[in-house]
């Protein structure tokens, strides 16, 4: 790798997205940058920063990488002044080898609207029955459109009597997947909570999917390798982590000469100690004939 394309691949490694938004460790919008844990996860459509995930693509409105964040937005989700129930939206639902660092915020709150009797939300999860509820001060109540008649409003339910509520406000953590399909309902919201700041109206509100994300194994390696002048990234035949230090890649860092990969077809060469003690011995063996044949 020459120099130039160094520094090309470190510019294409932390990218600005139409001037606002700041692609960076440990996201990434190519192959072989960032973290092997967030690959195929940013895509950038038209200067649009999009996330994608297993229920669908998201516009990205805002990246936090002090309080390891990202806020989401999908243009299939109602808010209090425009509601949709066509079925459409995309909901949350991430890859199980995802879940253990992506999740939505524990202040995030999701409301789904014209839900099914026989919807899990009433039928209860195995083992337990999950009761709608208000997340950081907000719920369906505060929002009358949602809480209108809708199609399901006439059917008999044990729990909640003549018909279940036409909005049902829970938190991620008490499902772990919003699948509209899955869970029987018509439409959904989100909203998230700006602590300590309260907003009581929902015209007001945070409208979004608030999601916290962290660094998969350890992030010391990013640190090193980022001390030392390198670029983190992965070896993507490997899913391992790559230190990009100008001519030559690292296993560790750019100070360390030992595990260098080839920039070129991915092999590991020898390290630069074994190389200089190579070059010592052939040199003395070479002056050491020099002399005897001067004799």
């Amino acid at each position: 790798m020459s120099i130039l394309n160094f520094l090309l691949l470190s510019i294409l490694l932390t990218t600005t997205v139409s001037a606002i938004l700041t692609v960076d460790y440990p996201f990434a919008t190519r192959s072989g940058c960032g973290h092997f844990g967030y690959r195929d996860l940013l895509f950038c459509v038209n200067d649009v920063l999009m996330f994608h995930i297993s229920s669908g693509s998201y516009r990205v409105l805002d990246i936090d990488y002090a309080f390891q964040t990202l806020t989401l937005s999908d243009p299939a989700m109602s808010t209090c002044n425009r509601i949709l129930r066509d079925g459409k939206g995309n909901g949350f639902e991430v890859e199980p080898w995802r879940t253990p660092y992506l999740n939505p915020a524990p202040d995030n709150i999701f409301m789904l609207l014209g839900c099914h009797a026989q919807s899990p939300l009433f039928q209860g999860f195995p083992g337990k029955h999950l009761p709608c509820r208000n997340v950081s001060s907000m719920g369906c109540e505060a929002c009358p459109a949602w809480t209108s008649s809708g199609s399901y409003k006439s059917e008999r339910h044990t729990v909640y009597g003549l018909s279940p509520p036409d909005c049902c406000s829970v938190s991620f953590d008490s499902i772990r997947s919003i699948n509209l399909t899955r869970l029987k309902c018509q439409g959904y919201s989100s909203a998230y909570s700006l602590a300590p700041i309260h907003v009581s109206s929902p015209n007001s509100w945070s409208y979004g999917i608030r999601v916290i994300y962290s660094v998969p194994g350890d992030f010391s390696f990013c640190r090193s390798c980022e001390a030392t002048g390198g670029t983190c990234g992965y070896d993507a035949d490997a899913v391992s982590d790559l230190c990009y230090c100008g001519g030559w890649n690292s296993t560790s860092n750019c100070d360390k000469g030992s595990n260098i990969i080839s920039s070129v077809g991915g092999q590991l060469l020898p390290s630069l100690d074994s190389i200089f003690g190579g070059l010592w011995i052939c040199c003395l063996l070479i002056w050491t004939s020099v002399w005897q044949i001067s004799k």
